[in-house]
């Protein structure tokens, strides 16, 4: 249910503050978020701390209600959220590369073999930014919909 996620950004809660308001673990707020359906008490716990009624979340599902989720807003969840990831994996790989290298100069000083894995992993990031980011995208969802309308024999 997005609407939760919604609900609790623009309060400016993180997911371990509305589990602990809500009495609820971090982990449930987590698959909630992501779209997995909560149970009843679950529901009860977030009416409560949103101030909110258990149907006011069944209307969001029905998008009969004034808090949905729309399309624009949940992509831009998803790409915070993959912006977020390609972060996390850039400082992993600085991390590692940085001890890769330092154990490299203090064990094997005449060998530079820490370039090696910083040249693979440094593709697979690059990929990754490219994808994240996608300063180019040659066949994404607006190509797509130029193929579908095409094909349907619609015009533009």
């Amino acid at each position: 249910m997005l609407i939760i996620k919604k609900l609790r950004l623009q309060r400016g809660w993180s997911q371990s503050e509305l589990a602990e308001f809500s009495g609820l673990s971090t982990r449930t707020i987590q698959r909630i978020e992501r779209g997995a359906k909560p149970g009843l008490e679950s529901l009860k716990c977030l009416a409560a701390v949103f101030n909110m009624e258990i149907s006011d979340f069944q209307l969001e599902e029905n998008n009969m209600d004034k808090n949905t989720v729309s399309l624009e807003e949940e992509r831009a969840f998803k790409q915070v959220q993959n912006e977020k990831g390609f972060y996390g994996h850039l400082f992993t790989y600085l991390g590692v590369i940085a001890l890769l290298f330092a154990g490299n100069l203090i064990f094997e000083p005449r060998y530079i073999w820490a370039k090696w894995p910083a040249m693979g992993w440094g593709i697979g990031i690059l990929t990754h930014g490219v994808r994240v980011f996608s300063p180019i995208r040659l066949f994404g969802p607006e190509w797509e919909k130029k193929q579908v309308e095409k094909k349907l024999g619609r015009k533009l």
